[in-house]
């Protein structure tokens, strides 16, 4: 029988243009042996994407849980075939494995409500055919040169190898967020966040971001993204911020006071949207009696008052600042708040330094289902006082996707370019299921405003005291650059 992994087509990817990425700060641990550190990123995302789907039926992984979603098999061998197409051939310079299969797991090719109906691989050939893409993989990296001098941008500090760990986290998400659409009984578990510490009942509701200008983006990330790229100065007008996320106690006020039957607070094209789809509440709530109730990875509860709200779309997270009388920060805003040390005047990786996320700094990579209580990790707090910027909770921001001054689409256009535009509203900061190689001060995510499956919140901002002399971060939507 013909091994249906060997091949004598090779189509490996045409020769790529760089992003602008400067030099990366041999100190920092993103640059510590990056073959070790890819390797590391590649076996962690792998085993997560088992977690994810060995707990289910084979009926389940082939079924489609929501048209929003794939079935759980595609995401599977789509993870094996971008692994082939950019470590295997583009990286290795080897023949495919299964070049067969590229029409297959092309998501531009396939919406997400037509995937079902292609001859996709069953669950044992998807399973065998990521597992043979992996040993060819890491045998590449152990023949690769990684470090910082390569001429080849895709393999210098092994970015093309911390890209594709990073597709295959994200993907691991957005399986995740299938289990939550999933009807059947639970499969999976973590234990609960820890509770909020002691101080988090007094903490302000707002902190005070300085205006001024700092740098927004990188240009020495290892394995930042062509999005976050590069990194530019902003001036942003000095402006308030909520210290937590929005809760779900603060979240049903609005609802209790009518915010869903009021089209004062919604933008027209909001408005609209919430009499289409009938919108009440949050995705998954349910009301029973005088309390509310939801559902979680197969199992219910009653909706926790301390944690952040989640499962809501831009329109309604717009739609709450206006009640409240404040708005969604914009993209610079959130990420000044995130990032900028106005004792140092750098920015940093993360709000809490440049070290890598540890669990006492966020609630990430899924060690739990669910966000922590408002106020915890105070060992991640950002220099303005905020806490859980990173991790919990995608936020919401007001910005539209856009290009940073200077832009280079790396390593393919469709990755970031095509989505720019006013389509897409950002979020930022990552949530309790997005691991910390997909996560960091600079990374940007994106998504239609009406979107509810994925793990989003928000916070809400307000102006301080007018700058005449400033540039408005909101005159620049989506970069936010001056």
């Amino acid at each position: 029988m013909t091994n249906p992994y060997t091949s004598t087509h090779s189509t490996a990817r045409g020769s790529a243009t760089p992003a602008s990425s400067g030099t990366p700060d041999p100190s920092s641990p993103a640059v510590a042996d990056p073959a070790a550190r890819a390797r590391a990123a590649l076996e962690t995302a792998r085993r997560r994407t088992m977690a994810l789907t060995d707990p289910v039926t084979d009926e389940d992984l082939v079924a489609q849980h929501s048209r929003l979603m794939s079935p759980l098999v595609w995401d599977l061998a789509h993870i094996g075939n971008q692994e082939e197409l950019w470590l295997v051939r583009e990286a290795g310079g080897r023949p495919g494995l299964r070049p067969d299969l590229d029409h297959l797991y092309d998501a531009f090719r396939h919406p997400r409500a037509d995937r079902p109906a292609l001859p996709l691989l069953g669950p044992a050939e998807a399973r065998e055919y990521v597992a043979a893409v992996r040993t060819e993989t890491l045998d590449v990296l152990a023949g690769t040169d990684t470090g910082p001098g390569n001429p080849e941008p895709l393999l210098a500090g092994a970015f093309v190898f911390g890209m594709l760990a990073q597709h295959e986290q994200q993907h691991d998400e957005t399986m995740l967020a299938t289990h939550q659409l999933r009807s059947g009984p639970a499969v999976l578990d973590a234990p609960a966040p820890p509770p909020a510490p002691a101080d988090a009942a007094a903490l302000p509701r707002e902190v005070l971001v300085p205006g001024g200008p700092f740098v927004m983006g990188t240009s020495t990330e290892p394995w930042a993204l062509d999005n976050e790229r590069p990194h530019h100065t902003v001036h942003v007008p000095a402006f308030w911020l909520d210290t937590v996320p929005v809760t779900n106690a603060a979240y049903q006020e609005f609802i209790t006071a009518g915010g869903y039957r009021d089209p004062r607070w919604w933008t027209p094209e909001g408005w609209r949207h919430v009499q289409d789809a009938g919108l009440e509440a949050p995705l998954f709530w349910e009301r029973h009696g005088d309390a509310w109730i939801r559902r979680r990875f197969g199992r219910t509860e009653p909706v926790p008052g301390d944690e952040p709200v989640l499962h809501v779309c831009w329109y309604e997270a717009d739609a709450y600042a206006r009640w409240a009388g404040r708005r969604l920060p914009t993209e610079a805003e959130w990420e000044k708040a995130a990032r900028h040390d106005p004792a140092t005047g750098r920015s940093r990786r993360y709000p809490w330094g440049d070290a890598d996320p540890g669990p006492e700094h966020a609630n990430l990579g899924q060690r739990h289902l669910r966000p922590a209580p408002a106020g915890s990790y105070p060992a991640g707090a950002a220099p303005s006082g905020a806490r859980q910027l990173i991790g919990d909770v995608w936020e919401w921001t007001s910005s539209d996707f856009a290009p940073y001054p200077g832009f280079t689409a790396f390593p393919y256009k469709e990755y970031s370019d095509v989505f720019f535009g006013p389509d897409y509203k950002v979020l930022r900061g990552g949530a309790f299921g997005v691991d910390p190689v997909a996560c960091r001060g600079t990374f940007r995510n994106w998504d239609y405003p009406i979107r509810r499956q994925i793990f989003a919140g928000f916070r809400t901002a307000r102006d301080a005291s007018p700058d005449p002399t400033a540039t408005s971060a909101s005159g620049t939507e989506g970069g936010g650059a001056a």
